[in-house]
């Protein structure tokens, strides 16, 4: 079995089309290719945290894009803002840049994993839903480096399922930040939010 958390997918390319209704109405359609997380439909976690993400600032960074539709939708559903992307996985970011053009949204995306294609840049908000099958310790770099990446102020958002990882997640943030707050409960899903405060 292929593993999504790879630069280089070696699975046989196969296409499905999935749509996400969001509760005001607005509805995004996105091509997802097998070999990247998620294949043939929208993920609950990844849906919850489209919905209750609190979107503030200018900058926003969607880590771990997949095949994008969290900064594809916080650019649909907040024009202003300037949303960067990033996998590790060239399926992905592929694909992530065909659902940015096929949903009119105009976004930055790059290959690369954890925050290297971002070494000079901060962001007022970091989205994750982190990759849990790639293990415990790809997941607490990803909350321990972004602290470098925020603005004073910035937050780091993370959805993941309480019980199968997120309490460990919500213990890093509170040592990584020195506090952490639950911002959304649905279904054992968890949007946990950090903010990076002054001096920090």
């Amino acid at each position: 079995m292929d593993h999504y958390y790879t630069r280089k997918p070696n699975s046989v390319l196969k296409i499905r089309t999935a749509n996400l209704k969001l509760k005001n109405g607005r509805i995004y359609k996105f091509k997802t290719p097998s070999g990247v997380f998620s294949f043939g439909k929208v993920d609950k976690a990844t849906k919850i945290l489209v919905e209750h993400a609190i979107v503030h600032g200018k900058k926003v960074l969607d880590l771990g894009c997949g095949y994008g539709v969290v900064g594809i939708v916080v650019k649909g559903e907040y024009p202003d803002s300037e949303v960067y992307m990033n996998d590790v996985n060239e399926r992905a970011v592929e694909f992530a840049r065909i659902n940015a053009k096929d949903n009119n949204v105009d976004v930055t995306i790059k290959c690369g994993s954890f925050y290297d294609p971002w070494q000079e840049e901060k962001f007022d908000v970091i989205l994750l839903n982190p990759p849990m099958a790639a293990g415990k310790a790809t997941v607490l770099r990803m909350i321990y480096e972004s602290i470098k990446h925020l603005n004073e102020k910035g937050s780091l958002q993370v959805v993941a399922y309480h019980n199968k990882g997120g309490s460990y997640i919500k213990k890093a943030m509170q040592e990584t930040f020195g506090n952490v707050e639950d911002i959304c409960k649905e279904g054992g899903i968890r949007i946990y939010k950090s903010v990076r405060l002054k001096g920090a």
